[in-house]
């Protein structure tokens, strides 16, 4: 009987801890990452035919090189749609990172988890280790969370293999700033947990600045896209942080504001600069996976 296995899962934003999910961060250090699924997915889905042949194809509604994980959501729903019965999230989980790995991906691990996940979770990583759990602030919170942070796409591109085969050569050779840059951003990354169980706006915004600027310690270039024209808002108070999702250079970027802050400045500056605006809500469900039988 001929069957058609249908995957939809949700790419991420990611807070706070982005690059501590590494394994040649984690394998020697604690690493920690605060994300949120967001209603933006990639879909994959296999056809088995009456005679037993195999279709597999993919779709997105996102561009690939986003910032968004959008690579590690792929893997995620095409094991889940290939290999998936039986499975647990966490096992998918972890062939996604595995088959990535085989592939010389040199990332980590948040983008599977959040993906095969959903909603908002704090993960912790010590070597191959990975514990995930599930943030559940109220929703007046998560919908400030909502309202304020705006995403824009800058339509530039980068493939995240690339940029971190950088950085990590740099951590392995000893560099003490790529080293210590690394560990404020995990440190950060606690900071942002507390703001986040007290629904603590200014400390949340607090984070997300600091995890901002200590990405600068891995390279300039990760912010340089972004940091001419929103430093200066930042520091004007027209707005309260902003954050580049992804390892950077481009992709999406998150600028955060509060209520009542008048956010014409930036959209006038986002047009000027050909960047979209990204509609998103918190995407509770991880894997949703729904199998279909044909006569």
């Amino acid at each position: 009987m001929a069957k058609t296995v249908t995957v939809r899962v949700p790419v991420r934003i990611d807070l706070a801890g982005g690059w501590t999910d590494v394994p040649a961060y984690c394998s020697v250090y604690k690493g920690e990452v605060i994300n949120i699924a967001i209603n933006r997915y990639i879909t994959a889905e296999m056809h088995i035919d009456d005679e037993r042949r195999i279709s597999v194809n993919y779709s997105s509604d996102m561009p690939i090189g986003s910032g968004l994980g959008t690579s590690g959501a792929m893997n995620v729903a095409l094991l889940s749609a290939i290999s998936g019965e039986g499975r647990t999230p966490e096992e998918i989980s972890e062939l996604a990172f595995q088959f990535e790995a085989l592939l010389g991906n040199t990332g980590g691990r948040q983008d599977q988890w959040a993906s095969a996940m959903g909603g908002m979770q704090h993960l912790v990583f010590e070597g191959d280790s990975v514990t995930s759990t599930p943030l559940n602030p109220s929703p007046e919170f998560l919908s400030w969370i909502e309202r304020n942070l705006v995403l824009f796409d800058s339509g530039i591109t980068h493939v995240s293999g690339d940029l971190h085969e950088g950085v990590w050569e740099k951590f392995e050779m000893g560099d003490e700033t790529v080293r210590e840059g690394l560990h404020r951003i995990r440190h950060i990354t606690g900071e942002m947990l507390e703001a986040i169980e007290h629904e603590d706006k200014a400390g949340f915004a607090l984070s997300m600045y600091r995890g901002c600027w200590s990405v600068n310690m891995l390279g300039r270039e990760f912010n340089a896209p972004f940091e001419r024209y929103l430093k200066p808002l930042q520091l004007g108070y027209s707005i309260m942080a902003w954050k580049v999702m992804g390892a950077g250079a481009g992709g999406v970027v998150g600028v955060l504001f509060d209520d009542g802050y008048d956010r014409k400045e930036v959209y006038e500056l986002a047009e000027k600069q050909g960047w979209t605006e990204l509609e998103w809500a918190i995407e509770h469900q991880g894997i949703q996976r729904e199998v279909n039988l044909h006569e």
